[in-house]
């Protein structure tokens, strides 16, 4: 278990805009920052953080909080991965107290696949300073020209040419063969169990954060029967098509570059690594899936793929581009020269060099397909209509219309035929996206069952109260510390049994004013999360005069947390029009907070009488023969009461 002291230094130390900045390009918004949410496939930002609340908010998928919340939801760490992934990012001890057998056994399945995958990259690591190890994987390593600390740096490895040394290290050390065999690192057949990667060189798979995720191994042998290159299998943790290798050491360097290059295999990603160029990652030789373009345009909306200059290698560079385009990326190809490929030029070249190549050879994909296909259709019409067809559905995929205007005007240039006819035959295309897409919109509507509507009063009588509650709990947390000045009533019954009221400013902070008032009325929160909520910002309050997010947020699970950061980040999504360069000036919140809050705790005074008085009915309804004079005097009084609460409401009773 992590101690307190450990987790209140991770709180008070964590940046949220740093840390989020990890996974996600963000960019200055007034006071906030704003970037694309990790969460949704969204073209403009609504991801939200909020250096000085120290929150975050993504408006797309309602999910919000703080840093800790961030991982959690993000990467799927435990809140004590989060915690420990944050100490580690920011230098801070982790201290530790011992941990029962109970809490080990309670590990979820993700955890422990994540451990014995850890585990995996550690054990394999080790196995390069054998005697084996240096003779041959460490040996491969160096003849492709990696160095020590390269080496060292991805984290490459070994997995000896046998058939359970792996396995067998890993039961040795604790790790239980079930998730040996879900993680793919053991293949285990009836009494049997043997390693999956024998005898190849180990490419450790990270995610964004850095967790080890999966394996890609290189056979060193020529056994045909082999594969080159085996992938661990699809689990919990591993999705190829989710993943990217080198996303995790190329993260900074592309948000820094505001350019991602994209390569097909493990070693072309380290070695231009190594050659300085680092913001690099590769689909692992996997046709490119909408994820990983999602995974690179949390970072960047530039990318150049870097293709082999064969043929083939060239026509590959086409098929992922649609894709890219789709996304609203800005796509550019760069080819080698026949010959050549990212892993050979970047060790024959320096630095400048690689760079001023992909700078000078680097073409937007219209061009790159536009010329490609051009050669490909010379001197045939049928082919030149083909093509010409490919390229305008290429160019529909683009969702910005300058964008698909300027492309149209270039590849009717390049192709030497009319402008007008590519519009035609794009608008087509255009057309028919949009009909089709309509069409499996209505689909998904049918398939979707209607919900049935039942007990409508009451779930609207349920909402009010929550309403109710969702509104003192934003008081308090936004304006809980401001002192107000509140206009009290005081209320006394004249001769003829109306109510006379007698006036009073009363002058305290908020907090005050809502924390007596609600225990005056005993007044209680019927809703879980406002009613753990409530006592937890009161007590703040009371104790230091006013919120400290980041230790409200501290003792909140993930619901709470969320709840926390809607409420706080809601009021910087939406702000008032500067209408006072117009001559109208329109009361901010700040200037009408009294009012709000007595607004709130009126209309929760008017609720619990109603419900008193439906109380009190229900009473007389049992035993009608019964005298109710009493109850029915009851029920006059707070009638009157309702009345005077709703004049001062300013409703109509």
């Amino acid at each position: 278990m992590i101690s307190r002291t450990t987790v209140d230094n991770v709180f008070e130390t964590a940046r949220v805009e740093e840390v989020i900045g990890d996974f996600v390009q963000l960019k200055k918004s007034g006071s906030n920052f704003k970037g694309l949410s990790p969460f949704s496939d969204e073209r403009s930002p609504s991801f939200m953080v909020s250096p000085v609340k120290q929150i975050w908010k993504d408006f797309s998928s309602g999910k919000g909080g703080n840093a800790v919340t961030f991982l959690m939801e993000h990467e799927h760490f435990t809140f004590p991965e989060a915690i420990k992934w944050l100490a580690n990012k920011y230098g801070i001890e982790i201290i530790e107290t011992q941990q029962t057998d109970e809490e080990k056994q309670t590990q979820d399945q993700k955890e422990s696949m994540f451990l014995v995958s850890k585990f995996a990259a550690e054990w394999m690591e080790s196995q390069l300073k054998t005697e084996m190890g240096k003779a041959i994987g460490y040996s491969y390593f160096k003849e492709r020209g990696f160095t020590d600390e390269t080496i060292k740096y991805f984290q490459l490895g070994y997995s000896p040419d046998q058939w359970s040394a792996f396995t067998d290290a890993a039961i040795k050390a604790g790790y239980q063969l079930e998730f040996l065999d879900k993680t793919g690192l053991t293949i285990v057949k009836e009494e049997k169990q043997f390693d999956r990667f024998k005898g190849r060189v180990m490419f450790p798979i990270r995610s964004l954060s850095g967790r080890v995720l999966g394996f890609g191994g290189r056979i060193l042998t020529n056994d045909k029967k082999a594969a080159k290159y085996l992938n661990s299998p699809q689990s919990d943790i591993y999705d190829k098509s989710k993943v990217l290798y080198g996303i995790y050491e190329a993260k900074q360097s592309i948000a820094k570059e505001d350019l991602c290059y994209l390569v097909e295999g493990y070693t072309d990603v380290i070695q231009l690594h190594q050659a300085g160029v680092k913001n690099v990652v590769s689909s692992s030789g996997t046709a490119l899936t909408k994820e990983q373009i999602r995974l690179i345009q949390r970072l960047t909306k530039n990318i150049t793929v870097l293709y082999d200059g064969d043929a083939a290698g060239m026509r590959a560079a086409i098929r992922g581009i649609d894709l890219i385009l789709e996304a609203g990326m800005n796509v550019r190809i760069c080819t080698f020269p026949e010959g050549e490929d990212p892993d050979s030029f970047a060790k024959a070249h320096t630095q400048i060099e690689i760079e001023d190549f992909l700078k000078a050879n680097s073409v937007d994909f219209i061009s790159f397909k536009s010329n490609l296909l051009k050669n490909e259709a010379a001197g045939d019409p049928i082919k030149k209509a083909e093509m010409i067809r490919d390229i305008v559905q290429s160019i529909a995929k683009v969702p910005d219309d300058i964008s698909r205007e300027i492309y149209v005007r270039e590849s009717a240039a390049i192709l030497g035929i009319g402008e007008d006819v590519l519009f035609s035959s794009l608008a087509q295309n255009r057309n028919a996206g949009l009909k089709e897409q309509r069409k499996k919109d209505r689909r998904d509507q049918q398939s979707q069952p209607l919900k049935k509507v039942e007990n409508v009063e009451a779930a609207v009588k349920v909402d009010r109260r929550s309403v109710l509650e969702h509104a003192i709990i934003k008081i308090l947390l936004l304006y809980g510390d401001k002192v107000e000045d509140f206009k009290e009533e005081f209320l006394q019954e004249s001769d003829d049994g109306e109510l006379v009221v007698e006036p009073v400013k009363v002058t305290m902070p908020v907090y005050e004013k809502v924390y007596l008032d609600l225990q005056n009325d005993e007044i209680e929160f019927s809703n879980s999360i406002f009613k753990t909520l409530y006592p937890k910002i009161v007590d703040l309050l009371l104790m230091q005069g006013k919120v400290d997010l980041n230790q409200v947020m501290s003792s909140l699970n993930e619901h709470e947390a969320r709840l926390v950061a809607d409420l706080v980040m809601q009021e910087d999504k939406y702000q008032l029009h500067k209408w006072d360069g117009k001559m109208i000036f329109v009361k901010s919140k700040d200037e009408t907070v009294s009012t709000y809050t007595m607004d709130a705790i009126l209309n929760f005074r008017r609720l619990m009488i109603e419900e008193k008085i439906k109380a009190l009915f229900e009473t007389i309804s049992k035993d009608p023969a019964v005298d109710n004079t009493d109850v029915l005097s009851t029920v006059r009084d707070y009638n009157k009461l309702s009345r005077y609460l709703g004049r001062r409401l300013n409703r109509v009773v």
